[in-house]
């Protein structure tokens, strides 16, 4: 893929299914099958080595997607890519509706609260059930803050690359 933009990590393989070649998919799209829909694939294995990946097809089985790719025919080859993950580039997703964010989009932003006091950088983020949480981290420390708008994130700003946020920053 030549995209210079940032890759985004969709999903990986689990393992083999069946005989055919099938295997099962973690996919971390909304919905999880949607994964499908963002092709061409550039698959990373587990040491290192990428290769694009064109035309995957698959099926939501309930616990598990299961995918199969245009040149994996049987068990070995299929058991063979488990751990391997699932990236696109960052321009392959459409954009966002207003008010929603991509998390990739975040990360790397600078993170302050209302009085002006750095909190570092947006790391990740991650869901709870709950809520999610922006993780922010500088030098010194991690801070958890729940991803709740406008209680604790009040302001998302691209252009000027900062997240506000209410928040103590001795909690």
């Amino acid at each position: 893929m030549n995209d210079s933009g940032r890759r985004i990590l969709l999903g990986r393989v689990l393992g083999a299914f069946g005989l055919r070649g099938e295997v099962k998919l973690e996919s971390w799209t909304e919905p999880r099958n949607a994964i499908f829909r963002y092709q061409p694939w550039l698959l990373v294995d587990p040491m290192g080595r990428e290769r694009e990946l064109r035309g995957a097809q698959g099926r939501d089985s309930g616990k598990h997607l299961m995918g199969q790719f245009p040149d994996v025919s049987d068990r070995d080859a299929a058991e063979a890519l488990g751990g391997t993950e699932i990236y696109v580039p960052r321009s392959a997703l459409p954009p966002p509706s207003p008010d929603e964010y991509y998390w990739v989009d975040l990360e790397g932003l600078r993170v302050v609260n209302l009085e002006g006091v750095a909190f570092g950088t947006v790391s990740h983020l991650f869901a709870t059930g709950a809520n999610d949480v922006l993780v922010a981290r500088d030098e010194e420390r991690e801070r958890m803050i729940p991803f709740v708008r406008p209680q604790f994130i009040t302001d998302i700003d691209f252009e000027a690359g900062v997240v506000t946020v209410d928040w103590d920053p001795d909690f």
